[in-house]
């Protein structure tokens, strides 16, 4: 009788490649590819909205450094213990590539560039944050491969066929001794796919503007978080005994939760414009020109 061979998720066998001397990272990889496909996305929400599309180029040039860079931030600061004290490095603040961003650092940051940009275009902010929601969630979901490949963020042990597969080198203290976990880049990632359905379902279906898909994408990433949060093992501060990433994710929720009802309340529809610079001014004295040329032009050929 042919023994029963438990079915568990391998991790990759590394996250590095090289091409020549240039190493080749696959969580950068990851976080590339999900930019990409976010602005996709985007920007094909963007145009069917009747935006101009370069201004859309324009807002996530500015804003995805400045979202990189929150984010890293946020993390740095709340893991401290990873790059400061005893036997730390604080240069690896830099060697992002290792992993270590926060959403709720490249939001703010973020946020900021398309403020500017939009102020600086004459484009409705929100129409914009409405725009890039769903390419974002998306975005986030498939920058978390990046941590299947590191090896990191997984969940509390599991003996499921889905359970992942830790190298003993990138298990935590206290968990040597367990070789599969919970993979919570997994089920983030399908949480995160699932919310972007419902974004462009929800926008089809009720015609949301004026922040709205971007207040129900905080709303619902917000709450898969905590329960992805409740299952992860590594090492973070905390608030008490709650995770830190899960008492910011309870406020945001909530602060998420009250401005969209807020938004469905007093701002129902959408924004009949949103960019300005997608239809070109028309110049009075050129139109006057113009009509006076047709109807020279019409008299001329009724006296030939």
């Amino acid at each position: 009788m042919t023994a029963l061979v438990p079915m568990f998720l391998p991790s990759p066998p590394t996250g590095e490649w090289s091409l020549g001397p240039i190493p080749i990272r696959a969580y950068a990889l990851c976080i590339l590819a999900g930019i990409v496909v976010g602005f996709l996305v985007g920007r094909a929400r963007w145009v069917a909205r009747g935006g101009n599309p370069e201004t859309l180029e324009t807002v996530v040039i500015v804003a995805v450094p400045l979202g990189i860079i929150g984010a890293r931030i946020y993390h740095v600061i709340t893991d401290a213990q990873l790059y400061f004290g005893a036997g730390r490095n604080w240069l690896d603040i830099f060697a992002i590539w290792n992993g270590g961003l926060g959403i709720w650092g490249a939001i703010p940051l973020g946020g900021l560039g398309v403020w500017f940009v939009c102020r600086r275009h004459g484009v409705k902010f929100w129409a914009v944050a409405d725009a890039l929601a769903p390419g974002i969630i998306l975005a986030q979901g498939i920058g978390r491969l990046g941590n299947w490949f590191n090896q990191e963020l997984f969940g509390r042990p599991s003996e499921l066929p889905w359970a992942l597969m830790i190298d003993q080198a990138h298990r935590p203290p206290g968990f040597e001794q367990f070789e599969t976990f919970h993979p919570t880049f997994l089920y983030e990632l399908l949480w995160n796919v699932g919310v972007f359905l419902v974004l462009l379902w929800a926008d089809r279906r009720f015609r949301l503007g004026h922040g709205k898909v971007f207040a129900l994408y905080v709303v619902l990433y917000t709450l898969g978080r905590f329960w992805i949060e409740a299952l992860r093992i590594d090492t973070v501060n905390t608030f008490g005994d709650i995770r830190l990433n899960n008492f910011t994710s309870v406020f945001v929720f909530v602060a998420a939760l009250v401005w969209f009802l807020w938004l469905v309340r007093h701002r129902p529809g959408r924004e009949d414009e949103v960019d300005r610079t997608a239809r070109p001014i028309e110049d009075p004295d050129e139109s006057d020109r113009n009509t006076n040329d047709t109807s020279g032009a019409s008299d001329s050929s009724e006296r030939n």
